[in-house]
């Protein structure tokens, strides 16, 4: 049973990372773009890093839930 919920949560957390890695990549997109005023660009930047860190801690979960559910 564990198994199965280890493996259920390793998928929810690469669909939240995929998730994240989107959202990421389109501020990036944003920051970057000239004609958007200086304050969305400011935004944009923060929210990028901001869905970096929940990419990479959503990757690091599922990591552990991917051995968990395979030992």
């Amino acid at each position: 049973m564990d198994t199965i919920k280890n493996a259920a949560n390793f998928v929810g957390d690469k669909v939240q990372s995929a998730t994240s890695g989107a959202s990421k990549e389109t501020n990036k997109e944003v920051a970057k773009d000239s004609n958007a005023g200086v304050g969305t660009r400011l935004q944009a930047a923060g929210d990028a890093v901001s869905d970096k860190a929940s990419e990479s801690k959503h990757d690091s979960k599922a990591e552990a839930h991917k051995q968990a559910a395979t030992h």
